[in-house]
């Protein structure tokens, strides 16, 4: 790996409750700008809680409470950032792609406008380039006026990719993005991955060891709400530190 690029979002001894219950533990890791960094565990791990805690999804969670840091561009975002700013700044891609029940062009539209965005010219400009980002545009350029319920799942999870690309984030957050998803279209969104982080920060869980191995330059493995090991991808795909990150990487369990 070449030169350390810079840290985008420093985590520093990050503990999350749900009421009683410790979900994350102590969680510390530096996650770099312009990287992919894939985050993996068996279910119920903490991958998704923790991925939640960067753009504080879990403040809606009742009973949940957070300890500790967590910094984006050196900016504490648990205290110092508005909760809208943040999510402008830090976009989210769900599990199941979940277009809004309105046009291909008002969903990618929805996140400027809400903005402030009102010029015709200028919301036209960020759709297209949003769709193109996102791989879609020559896809879906014929029928923007059309349902985005309308087109298939591997084409309304790029939707949804373009629509967060559209309010301009730095990071963007997906939790299992090709899940469900065919083979064919978790390609076409792993390669898109790859071109995205050109530009943003990306964090990603996944179920898919193959896929972490493929398209992530760093692997974070949580275990029972502990960040176990965090490195390399080469590094933790081909000599892991800890005996149950290899346990977990060989199938033996999880």
């Amino acid at each position: 790996m070449s030169q350390l690029k810079a840290i985008k979002i420093s985590v520093n001894d990050l503990n999350l409750y749900y009421g009683e219950y410790h979900a994350l533990k102590q969680i510390t890791m530096d996650i770099r700008e312009g990287e992919i960094t894939a985050l993996i565990g068996p279910s119920g791990c903490g991958k998704s809680t923790f991925l939640k805690t960067l753009n504080r999804m879990n403040d809606l969670v009742e009973n949940a409470r957070v300890t500790g840091s967590i910094k984006l561009d050196e900016q504490e975002i648990l205290t110092d950032i508005d909760v809208v700013a943040l999510r402008k700044r830090v976009g989210m891609v769900f599990q199941k792609p979940n277009p809004f029940p309105m046009s291909i062009y008002d969903n990618v539209a929805y996140g400027p406008r809400i903005h402030g965005t009102k010029k015709k010219a200028l919301l036209d400009e960020i759709v297209e380039k949003s769709l193109r980002d996102a791989a879609l545009w020559d896809e879906v350029r014929d029928r923007l006026n059309k349902s985005a319920l309308g087109i298939s799942g591997g084409q309304q999870q790029r939707l949804c990719i373009a629509r967060t690309l559209a309010t301009e984030p730095e990071v963007i957050l997906m939790d299992e993005p090709t899940s469900a998803l065919d083979p064919i279209s978790t390609m076409k969104i792993e390669d898109l991955c790859d071109a995205l982080k050109k530009k943003y920060t990306i964090v990603i869980v996944t179920h898919n060891m193959q896929q972490a191995g493929r398209i992530s330059d760093r692997t974070a493995f949580f275990l029972l709400g502990e960040l176990i090991e965090y490195n390399a991808t080469e590094r933790i795909f081909s000599k892991p530190r800890d005996e149950r990150t290899e346990r977990y990487i060989t199938g033996r369990f999880g």
